[in-house]
């Protein structure tokens, strides 16, 4: 059962690692946005971290997930 719950929480990682980077794709669409239309900042920081708040949302499940497979329980 070990061997699984080390594969089943690395897995759970790789959710982590796609998370990361959707925020990086996030900000960089931000930034390039307001570079070309500043007067657009307000309604791109609103969506933004709006979008921010959805994808570490998805990892903090993420690493509990992994942290509950962990401890067993």
């Amino acid at each position: 059962m070990e061997p699984l719950a080390y594969l089943s929480a690395s897995i759970c990682a790789l959710s982590m690692v796609v998370a990361a980077w959707g925020v990086t794709k996030l900000w960089t669409t931000m930034i390039e946005t307001v570079g070309r239309n500043p007067q657009v900042k307000k309604d791109v920081d609103l969506y933004g971290w709006a979008g921010f708040a959805a994808i570490e949302a998805i990892a903090l499940y993420a690493l509990v997930i992994a942290l509950v497979i962990l401890t067993g329980k």
